[in-house]
């Protein structure tokens, strides 16, 4: 079982200064053995905490790389329950917090209490719901808390800065913040307010910011940590690993792109 918390994690890094990378794969995609050991890989190579994304039939924040990545795991039968056997296989070997991506639907479903209780046995650290709202997310947050699970807010581009407080106020382990306004994916280059966007954070809290959606390069990664970014995700460009080739080729992609991506938000950074 998992010893340490997303906010421990956040913590170590700030005491050394250093910016967080989070990789973000889909369970099942293009097998439960091969995101098992992509996991283990990126936990060896660089990654400070990783997302991973839990099949949906309907991901109306995933871009077209994730969302057909998606689609290959649910035509192969990938659901919930499997995804987390194979984390409960895998999380105790793995000193990295996993942090799993679901929608809201799946969660109500099942039971909220019953769906925190679940993830918990199985080693998860935190939880994001992209399509939960902070105005319905109050019950997900008290009943994670008692499980020890953190749960991640999400911050919208377009969001005021009222509203950008409050969601900072009530985010568990760390603020997640939209760099687009549209789908997660691979971009040619990021948006400047994604800057303003990270000065509006930091003068109203003091927990981390992560900036996701877009990020696929080393350069990239490095601009939104020198732009203020504690952590940054990458999505797309992981998942596109692990879409082509042998299972040793593909896992060698991973290892190449979790290792140039922590490189480039590590080197000479104080």
């Amino acid at each position: 079982m998992r010893t340490t918390s997303i906010s421990h994690c956040f913590e170590t890094l700030r005491n050394r200064n250093q910016c967080a990378l989070i990789p973000f794969l889909t369970a099942g995609d293009p097998d439960l053995e091969i995101t098992a050991e992509a996991l283990r890989v990126l936990d060896r190579h660089g990654a400070d905490l990783i997302e991973l994304g839990v099949p949906y039939s309907d991901p109306l924040a995933d871009g077209p790389v994730i969302q057909a990545a998606a689609t290959r795991a649910l035509q192969r039968g990938i659901r919930l329950d499997q995804v987390l056997e194979m984390v409960r296989t895998v999380s105790p070997s793995l000193k990295t917090p996993l942090i799993l991506f679901t929608y809201y639907n799946p969660i109500l479903n099942r039971g909220v209490e019953q769906f925190l209780q679940q993830i918990a046995q199985a080693g998860i650290a935190g939880l994001v719901v992209p399509d939960l709202p902070l105005e319905e997310a109050e019950n997900l947050l008290q009943l994670a808390t008692k499980y020890g699970i953190e749960v991640i807010l999400l911050v919208a581009p377009t969001s005021s800065v009222e509203r950008i407080e409050a969601i900072a106020r009530q985010s568990q382990g760390f603020v997640y913040l939209v760099s687009v306004t549209g789908v997660t994916g691979v971009r040619s280059q990021l948006q400047l307010h994604v800057k303003d966007l990270l000065t509006d954070l930091h003068s109203v809290t003091d927990k981390p910011i992560a900036v996701g959606f877009g990020i696929s390069r080393p350069e990239q990664a490095r601009q939104v940590m020198d732009w203020g970014a504690n952590a940054v995700i990458v999505g797309s460009a992981f998942v596109k690993c692990l879409a082509d080739g042998t299972a040793t080729q593909k896992l060698l992609a991973v290892e190449k792109l979790c290792r140039s991506l922590k490189a480039a938000i590590t080197a000479s950074n104080n």
